[in-house]
C-alpha cells in the first residue's frame, strides 16, 4: 500500500494552505498515514489555535473511519447509525467537514488530510479537496474505494 511520505505530505499541506489563501482564509492542515500517525502539519500565520488539534484529528477521523468527516456528520446525527461517534476514541473523532481519506494506487486507504480554521466547514472541505487533487497529481489514486458515500 502506498502511503504519503514526508515530502508528499508537506506538498499536500501546502496545497491546502494555498487554497485557503485564495479564499482569504487562515487554516491549519495535517496529513496522516494509514495508521493515523501524523506525517506533516502546517499552520498559516494567524490561524485559529484550535486548528492545531482539529486538523490532525479530522485527518485521523477520516482514516480511522474510511470516510470523509462531512459524511460522518450525517451518520452521527441524533437518530443516525453512528450517533455518539464524536465521543469515541477519547474524543478525538471530529464529525464536521475538513477530513478526507487518501486512496493509494491499490485503492486502499493510504492516509488522510485534515483542514481546520475556516468559519464554515465547507471551506475546510474545499481546501482539503485541493490537497486530494495534489495527491492525485502525485500519481496516487483517489477513486473513493473504502469511502462512505
Amino acid at each position: 500500500m502506498s502511503t504519503p511520505d514526508l515530502a508528499t505530505a508537506q506538498a499536500l499541506c501546502a496545497a491546502a494552505l494555498a487554497a485557503a489563501g485564495e479564499r482569504n482564509l487562515l487554516v491549519s492542515a495535517a496529513v496522516v498515514d494509514a495508521g493515523g500517525n501524523l506525517v506533516a502539519f502546517a499552520r498559516m500565520d494567524g490561524a485559529e489555535i484550535a486548528g492545531t488539534v482539529l486538523a490532525p484529528d479530522k485527518a485521523y477521523t477520516a482514516v480511522a473511519n474510511s470516510a470523509p468527516t462531512h459524511e460522518l456528520a450525517r451518520a452521527a446525527a441524533p437518530g443516525g447509525p453512528l450517533f455518539g461517534l464524536h465521543a469515541a476514541a477519547h474524543g478525538r473523532y471530529v464529525i464536521f467537514g475538513g477530513g478526507i481519506p487518501l486512496c493509494g494506487p491499490d485503492g486502499r486507504i493510504a492516509g488522510a488530510v485534515g483542514v481546520s480554521g475556516a468559519p464554515d466547514p465547507a471551506d475546510d472541505v474545499a481546501c482539503a479537496e485541493r490537497a486530494v487533487q495534489a495527491w492525485q497529481a502525485s500519481g496516487a489514486r483517489q477513486d473513493g474505494a473504502g469511502q462512505a458515500g
